[in-house]
């Protein structure tokens, strides 16, 4: 019996069997060889194949297939997980380019805090950012930017949609062709409206496997899902994270992925200013004057002091 390498990328992973498709295009279904696992003694702590990563498998003459190994992730957007065994490293999708986090303007309202903890975890996790306004012709072009100004004069990319306008999706779709991009929101803010004006039936296809993982209850293994774009490009829809953790940030640390406040640590008084009690606080002064957002400065001192966001639509 004779076997060949080929290289392909997992799309989805379901109870222990991977989804891989090949650089052919044709999508096989296979499983991890026992001696994979042996080389990663750190395989009890963090997933060991991951939707997103790059495998080589191995055809062999009889059908049969497996993944042979697993190749270095370039990114990862991770979050921690507890466990029995304490902290375990998840792996929501290897290998992004982006991550595009969805938030309405309305219906429901947004909740900046949680799209916050996101921006560090990208920051943290060297991930581009993409905000989607969605639903502006709810409240009108003028009140969407108002809400989320404060992220576009930092610097991330704001995008401002409407499905039933049809507005913004030119450039959401012209910034997803070409990329492996990961979809992140509540429940309710357009998700799938906006994959179907991106790629008709796109957005059912998500649907169809989100009803599947809501069946199966939210203590079950679920399945996630990398649908490939037909102009080239991947999304993966991700609504798994009702509970958000942020992985491997130590609360002395947290100033620097937020950028309004890193450039100002350096003129603290203190090396160890938490930007909170401290006097002579570079921070708080630039909160004082107006030059930080309130709300956002709000957001880094319920990090730094271990507040865990949990917000209701978003669903294990």
């Amino acid at each position: 019996m004779t076997k060949s390498l080929v290289k392909g990328r997992v799309l989805y992973v379901s109870s222990g069997f991977y989804q891989v498709q090949l650089e052919d295009g044709r999508e096989i279904t296979c499983h991890p060889r026992g001696k994979l696992k042996m080389r990663r003694p750190d395989s009890f702590r963090e997933d060991l194949i991951a939707m997103g990563d790059m495998v080589m498998i191995s055809l062999q003459t009889d059908g049969n297939s497996a993944i042979e190994d697993v190749l270095p992730r370039k990114t990862a957007l991770i979050r921690s997980a507890p466990t029995a065994r304490g902290d375990y490293k998840q792996i929501l999708l290897a290998n992004p380019d982006q991550v595009v986090l969805v938030f309405a303007c309305a219906q429901p309202d947004p909740h900046l805090r949680m799209l916050d903890r996101f921006l560090v975890i990208c920051e943290r996790q060297q991930i581009q950012p993409i905000i989607a306004a969605n639903k502006v012709d709810l409240v009108g072009d003028e009140q969407a930017q108002k809400l989320f100004s404060v992220y576009s004069d930092l610097g991330y990319p704001v995008i401002y949609t409407s499905a039933k306008k049809n507005q913004g999706i030119t450039a959401l779709k012209d910034t997803l062709v070409g990329k492996l991009s990961g979809l992140v929101g509540p429940s309710g803010v357009g998700k799938s409206s906006l994959l179907n004006a991106i790629q008709p039936d796109l957005g059912l296809a998500v649907s169809s496997v989100s009803e599947g993982i809501m069946k199966k209850g939210r203590h079950t293994t679920v399945t996630r899902r990398l649908f490939p774009l037909n102009e080239g490009g991947y999304v993966a829809d991700l609504p798994g994270i009702r509970m958000l953790s942020i992985w491997d940030i130590a609360p002395e640390e947290l100033d620097g992925y937020f950028p309004e406040l890193r450039d100002l640590v350096s003129d603290c008084q203190f090396s160890n200013c938490t930007h909170t009690n401290e006097l002579d606080c570079a921070v708080k002064k630039a909160v004082i004057k107006g030059e930080i957002n309130p709300d956002r400065y709000e957001s880094y001192v319920r990090m730094r002091y271990g507040e865990e966001i949990e917000v209701e639509g978003f669903e294990e």
